[in-house]
């Protein structure tokens, strides 16, 4: 979810809500407090402060924590000293974290960032009651606060009580009107319960177009007529968010654009070639070539601009297809088929997903009870995290790795036409084979699950036919999802003469 935490530096691009702030940034009072020579007096514990704000700009974390450590030394009693140590330790050593919180809290009760900071740590950790309370005690110092309003409806919302988040969600609003957290985490929340026309104008108020904008020539589309005009849809969020949402390239060629292409990551360019509607396709990671694009556009604000509603969505499959050759160099791989049921298994997602604790299988192993169903031959579509278990000598399961020969997507689209199905935790791997028009089962986290799976339903309106939803019943209990899943893949092959 999206909290508010201080400062947020460069934050990557993200589709996923967010909470307040960061490290507490120092405001200088000395312009020679960073580079002070040698024969200067030794650094005062607020010089050290600010040297750990400009090591944290950096990305010198280690150095920032040094800093700190002793400015501490010196002055036990510099709050905002504690509040930054403890944002610092969070993620590796969370009791050393929570400690360096409570003593700036003591410090300074009144500093409602540093009680947000220590009520989002408590809220990863799952401690949602001390969460809650954290944030309700920054709202008895400023009812207004709507940072604080957001994150409380982050955590209202991960904890199901939706309707108390999303009056939160207002709350933050109504005091700031401009409040892009808040607004991209109520986008959250009504796009899950399938509320489309206010969900899809809230979620512009997320980062990338502001960013994008920067770095091209000409404007935004905002639905000008198209008729005769170029369009650069541009990349944001992650391989799934592009997979998903460059299906309106052919929605901009039926509105009347000459040419559509798209700018993807490197791994999807060769795949983004099949894309249906798409003239051509080019890596971010090289030099556009200067076609004189009329407009840009950002996949994800595509749905407004078309007005996609539960009912309209783009959704005739496949949008893209596998290419021949290396189709054929697949079948050679995986060999003829020999009556059995071929699996394909991906058991885990990006690691750095903010929700990937959850949303992924904590080892391959958890998926044993599909490889004993009778009649099914499992492989491994695994790349990253996770692609090593797979690799091991001896798999906590039978199957065959074909990890290590996926260069890219347009590889793992000519394996996926090999197989019969792919059961697949919620990252790109699911939205490639609904895009493929293949069978697909998604394992869905209680958690925090992703707002585009909608709630309540165990199909997908964006991959009609195609695609299959298993939801976890509580949290962190996958043994019985995977259970339904087993008994259901038993059902799943005996009609097919396996």
């Amino acid at each position: 979810m999206n909290e508010t935490r201080g400062v947020r530096c460069f934050p990557p691009f993200a589709a996923k809500p967010r909470q307040a702030y960061g490290y507490l940034a120092a405001t200088s009072h000395r312009a020679d407090s960073y580079n002070a020579p040698m024969t200067s007096p030794p650094a005062s514990a607020e010089d050290l402060f600010h040297r750990s704000t400009r090591l944290l700009q950096e990305g010198d974390r280690a150095g920032a924590e040094a800093a700190l450590r002793e400015a501490l030394r010196l002055r036990p009693d510099l709050a905002e000293a504690h509040a930054n140590l403890g944002w610092l330790l969070e993620r590796d050593r969370p009791e050393e974290a929570e400690t360096h919180y409570r003593h700036a809290i003591a410090l300074q009760p009144w500093q409602i960032p540093i009680r947000l900071n220590f009520g989002a740590m408590l809220a990863r950790r799952k401690r949602f009651a001390e969460a809650e309370s954290a944030y309700r005690r920054a709202l008895a110092i400023d009812p207004d606060a709507p940072d604080a309003w957001s994150n409380l409806g982050v955590l209202l919302a991960s904890t199901k009580r939706e309707r108390d988040a999303e009056q939160c969600y207002r709350a933050a609003l109504a005091a700031e009107p401009d409040h892009r957290k808040a607004r991209f985490n109520l986008a959250y929340l009504l796009l899950r319960q399938g509320r489309f026309e206010e969900g899809w104008d809230c979620l512009e108020a997320r980062e990338p177009a502001v960013r994008l904008a920067h770095h091209l020539a000409f404007p935004q589309w905002q639905g000008e007529p198209l008729d005769g005009k170029s369009v650069l849809i541009g990349f944001e969020g992650g391989y799934g968010d592009m997979i998903q949402f460059c299906r309106y390239a052919e929605l901009l060629k039926q509105a009347g654009a000459a040419r559509v292409s798209v700018l993807c990551h490197p791994g999807l360019r060769g795949l983004f070639t099949t894309l249906r509607g798409a003239d051509d396709a080019f890596a971010f990671d090289a030099a556009l070539p200067d076609l004189g694009w009329d407009y840009w556009t950002l996949p994800l604000s595509l749905p407004l601009r078309f007005g996609t509603q539960r009912d309209s969505m783009p959704a005739r499959l496949p949008y893209l297809s596998a290419d021949p050759q290396r189709v054929r160099r697949w079948a050679e791989i995986i060999g003829e088929r020999d009556g059995f049921l071929r699996v394909g298994l991906v058991w885990k997602g990006n690691a750095r997903h903010e929700n990937d604790a959850d949303r992924s299988l904590p080892s391959l192993a958890a998926l044993a009870p599909l490889a004993a169903v009778p009649g099914v031959r499992c492989f491994s579509l695994q790349k990253g995290a996770g692609e090593e278990e797979a690799a091991a000598p001896n798999p906590p399961l039978p199957l065959i790795d074909l990890g290590a020969q996926l260069g890219d997507f347009a590889d793992t689209a000519a394996a996926l036409m090999q197989l019969d199905l792919l059961v697949t935790v919620d990252t790109a791997a699911a939205h490639l084979a609904g895009a493929l028009g293949r069978p697909c089962w998604v394992l869905l986290p209680d958690y925090q699950p992703d707002w585009r799976w909608l709630t309540d339903t165990d199909t997908s309106p964006w991959y009609p036919q195609v695609m299959r939803l298993f939801r976890q019943k509580a949290a962190g209990d996958w043994d019985a999802t995977i259970a339904e899943v087993a008994a259901a893949l038993h059902a799943f092959v005996r009609p097919q003469g396996r």
